[in-house]
């Protein structure tokens, strides 16, 4: 018979070791290590794999047309690429609070509309108060099942029974499967229940959807493996005093990834938000320097935010870059670039940036829009209301062009703007003329020069 043993697992990275570590040896994590019973002669015993179909021709495949769902919220379909793909993984992450019980309640109440059948499963509240919350979005379809448990043996057995098309489980922290002794949240029992809820989705044609829990780097807690294992990774993303909830996808099998989907927290649940760029600009004040307009790109969408700098003197020896929605080690290179190569010392300035809105922003497009903000702050000098920009700036000064300079024009005609700062190499590739003065800027210094 198999024996009891106690092991040390890194809830990190999986590394074990017969002690507990302070620092993981293999991810160098500090204090990751949790005691978890494993039995000798089982932990490394493989489970038996199902016969595998013969190999094929790659010209000789056939492909199914691939049918989605529309959950009718529109910009929660854009993120997932389209819809809800039977048979996908959809794992969602999000602070506590944030309103990620809420999101996925709408979407599948909507879905039960449909005619689809819908498990909603809980393993951190009962039936009750989880038909609380669904009184306060008006969630009462027929086709929608709720259910409290945490063992996935039992819930498996229920899926069986009821066999739904579309199931959720909120959070997958806490199920756990009876095959490991570890108790719910361990690295072993999140990697074994992903696994089998894999295998359950792949089989069966169900779309599955998973709510995680975040750490406080922001990351879905539990292994990396768990992001791996799923089809489609969606981040819900706010602050919680304000009213505007962004849903990001990082990862998409099935569409494009860097999707967002825009949304407002209400009383009655989360109302979409059809043209963002008017609801990050609305509060913007007028005759102010630091402040520019810059066009960004969402997955697809384009997207134009402010962004705000404040410059002042620094009483510090080490001057401080603070930043709000944007790199840090970005903005302290284009402060280089911005002393070196336009001659703005900034050396003895503290520099704050932030993006209005609350939201995010990685490409390179917001370069030509911190370099503008920063020395306008500087300057004190404030930029014309009705100009926009977007474009990359590199370590010699040049300002290069950037991808869908279409779209991104188009998005700022139809708010209003009349001017736009951007590389000329952007404007040589335009197909069509635009209702918009474009005026083409190659250098910082060029930049400088036509801003100030």
């Amino acid at each position: 018979m198999a024996r009891q043993k106690t092991i040390f697992v890194c809830q990190n990275c999986g590394y074990k070791a017969p002690k507990w570590l302070g620092r993981c040896p293999d991810c160098s994590t500090w204090n990751s290590f949790v005691e978890e019973l494993t039995e000798i002669g089982q932990q490394d015993k493989p489970r038996r794999q199902p016969l595998l179909d013969k190999p094929q021709r790659i010209d000789k495949v056939t492909l199914n047309k691939e049918v989605r769902k529309k959950t009718g919220l529109s910009e929660f379909d854009r993120t997932l690429g389209g819809g809800v793909v039977p048979g996908s993984l959809v794992l969602i992450g999000g602070d506590p609070g944030i309103g990620k019980s809420t999101l996925i309640l709408q979407v599948v109440q909507r879905l039960a509309q449909q005619g689809h059948r819908v498990l909603y499963i809980s393993g951190e509240e009962s039936v009750q108060q989880i038909k609380m919350r669904a009184q306060r979005i008006s969630a009462d379809s027929s086709e929608l099942y709720l259910l409290s448990g945490t063992c996935l043996e039992d819930v498996i057995a229920r899926v069986d029974e009821l066999a739904p098309q579309i199931i959720v489980i909120d959070s997958i922290q806490t199920i756990f499967t009876e095959s490991l002794s570890s108790s719910p949240g361990s690295i072993g029992q999140v990697r074994e229940v992903t696994s089998m809820l894999m295998n359950l989705a792949k089989s069966s044609g169900r779309a599955i959807f998973l709510i995680g829990h975040v750490t406080k780097d922001g990351a879905i807690a539990g292994p990396k493996v768990l992001e791996h294992s799923v089809d489609t990774v969606l981040y819900f993303e706010g602050d919680g005093s304000h009213i505007y909830r962004i849903l990001r996808a990082v990862k998409n099998r099935y569409g494009p990834t860097n999707e967002i989907g825009v949304f407002e927290m209400m009383d009655n649940g989360l109302h979409e938000v059809g043209n963002p760029s008017k609801i990050f600009l609305e509060e913007r004040a007028e005759d102010v320097s630091g402040s520019i307009v810059i066009s960004c790109m969402e997955g697809s969408r384009p997207i134009l935010v402010e962004i705000q700098a404040l410059v002042c003197s620094s009483s510090l020896a080490m001057p401080r870059r603070t930043t709000i929605g944007v790199d840090p080690n970005r903005v302290s290179l284009l402060a280089a670039v911005l002393a070196k190569r336009g001659g703005v010392n900034l050396s003895d300035k503290d520099i704050f940036i932030n993006v209005a809105g609350g939201i995010k922003i990685v490409e390179p497009a917001i370069d030509l829009g911190i370099i503008s903000t920063t020395a306008s702050s500087f300057l004190n000098k404030s930029i014309a209301r009705n100009t926009v920009t977007f474009g990359e700036v590199g370590l010699s000064g040049e300002v290069r062009g950037v991808s869908q300079t279409e779209l991104r024009l188009k998005e700022a005609v139809k708010l209003g703007f009349s001017r736009c700062l951007l590389s000329k190499k952007s404007i040589k590739t335009l197909k069509r003329k635009t209702d918009i003065e474009l005026i083409g800027v190659s250098s910082v210094m060029e930049l400088l020069d036509v801003l100030f």
